[in-house]
């Protein structure tokens, strides 16, 4: 790791990248993913969990990079620290697989969105698309190879440039909202299909998650970060900026097109919408809007999945071969690996057909363990008093704050639903391999008593995920 004062990253740089995080395709698509399953009462509950859960879920991230400075490698170390080497592991394992899936997804709406202007590419998965995407995904990774800081500084210019249409389009959405459209059926009581509200309180959830998973991005750079505090400013800077504009896509675009409208309307459905108000010029605008953050949004996952992989080798989480840099400080052997499995996912997206919603969820499934052990870690340490000890009227506080994210994220585990749980079970199952080479290196014995009991669990939902997706009840 450098320690060269001009590759360290500032508070504007940290910021945007949790914007760029953040910002990437989720919210363009984000209309039609919760009119899909929910009304307006069920989506403006939905996002009061989710702001209450995500910004305690984000204190928690601010709160342990200024308590544990020395836990500089972002999201995994702090199950590591608190539960071991295995649950470190996986953690790391399950944050990686989220990112570089979510990069696949990202890799389909991108081209789904060219769709809109060369037919060849369809909706992201014909031959074309995935041929278009092979070379970009390359010249990305490329890209990157020249250096964090470079391409940390073009993700700055591509985050501001997809907020002008963002901002532009909640303007022009504001004055065209109209309150009978909005409170026409409030709680969803004209479409039984919708369930109850609980349901369609559930049944969003992993959308509003999906449009957050970036909201650690400052605490990887943590150890890239020119000062300490900034990490957790950014964290929280980013979060709230992010949250508003979701919330007023969402919800204005409610105002404009009923719920079975805008159920209906394809992808990036805030196409459809300002096409609705201002005509063919406002589909236009979404889509060149779109392209351009999604390309910003692939540089910083690009860059986050090489960095996870990185980090967790220089602490003997993850194989030595993973530590490898280039002469810009770029971790070179991550960065292969990352954009080999991307690849691969793209062909498999051609024969399985997956479409980005599938693709969304399984990414979000895989990122709520790290989330969860993070809450977790931020619970035990107010526990146990550690590190308050000259502070003890901020361990309760902390406290609090900890047990309603560790509670969000348990919420969010049952929100999934088993489905995604054993896909996901599936993808973190060969990651032992990986662990047992880490050990091995070290000449450490591979798993802990507590370890083979969680990984025999690990082991049993991966082959019925298996079977299932064999015999056909379980689908990608």
């Amino acid at each position: 790791m450098s320690d060269n004062p001009s590759q360290k990253l500032r508070l504007g740089a940290l910021v945007a990248l949790v914007v760029g995080s953040m910002i990437g395709g989720g919210i363009f698509s984000l209309p039609q993913n919760m009119a899909a399953s929910a009304d307006v009462g069920a989506v403006l509950i939905g996002w009061a969990i989710t702001a209450v859960g995500m910004l305690t879920l984000a204190f928690v991230f601010q709160t342990l990079a200024n308590r544990k400075p020395e836990l500089d490698a972002g999201v995994y170390a702090y199950a590591k620290a608190g539960f071991g080497d295995y649950m470190g592991f996986s953690s790391a394992w399950g944050y990686w697989i989220s990112a570089w899936l979510g990069n696949v997804g990202y890799f389909v709406l991108l081209f789904s969105t060219l769709g809109f202007f060369f037919p060849v590419f369809g909706e992201g998965n014909t031959p074309a698309a995935i041929v278009g995407a092979s070379v970009l995904l390359w010249a990305v990774h490329f890209l990157v190879l020249r250096g964090i800081k470079e391409a940390a500084f073009i993700n700055l210019v591509t985050t501001v440039a997809k907020v002008v249409p963002l901002l532009m389009f909640i303007v022009l959405a504001g004055v065209a909202f109209k309150a009978d459209i909005f409170t026409r059926d409030v709680w969803g009581e004209m479409n039984p299909d919708l369930g109850s509200v609980m349901d369609q309180v559930r049944n969003m959830m992993l959308v509003t998650v999906w449009v957050f998973i970036g909201i650690e991005g400052a605490s990887i750079y943590s150890a890239r970060a020119e000062k300490r505090s900034d990490v957790g400013k950014a964290t929280i800077i980013g979060f709230l900026g992010v949250l508003a504009i979701l919330v007023m896509v969402n919800v204005l675009s409610m105002g404009v097109m009923s719920q079975p409208e805008l159920a209906k309307l394809p992808n990036p459905s805030m196409a459809g919408v300002l096409e609705h108000v201002v005509g063919h010029w406002g589909a236009v605008l979404i889509s060149v809007g779109l392209v351009v953050s999604l390309l910003g949004a692939l540089l910083s996952w690009v860059l986050l999945c090489a960095e996870i992989m990185f980090a967790g080798a220089r602490d003997h989480t993850m194989p030595n071969f993973l530590k490898k840099e280039n002469a810009q400080h770029v971790p070179v052997n991550a960065l292969w690996l990352t954009n080999a499995m991307v690849q691969l996912f793209l062909v498999v997206t051609l024969f399985a057909a997956s479409t980005y919603t599938s693709l969304i969820y399984l990414a979000t499934s895989m990122i709520l363990v790290p989330y969860f052990w993070s809450a977790a870690y931020g619970v035990l340490l107010s526990v146990r008093g550690e590190t308050y000890e000259n502070a003890p009227g901020e361990r309760r506080k902390d406290l609090i704050i900890a047990s309603i994210a560790l509670i969000y994220a348990v919420w969010l585990l049952y929100a999934g639903g088993l489905k995604y749980l054993l896909l996901s079970a599936l993808l973190y199952a060969p990651g032992a391999l990986f662990f047992a080479k880490a050990k091995r290196e070290q000449g450490l014995a591979v798993f802990t008593t507590p370890e083979k009991v969680i990984f025999a669990t690990v082991m049993v939902g991966a082959l019925i995920a298996a079977y299932g997706l064999y015999s056909g009840f379980l689908t990608l």
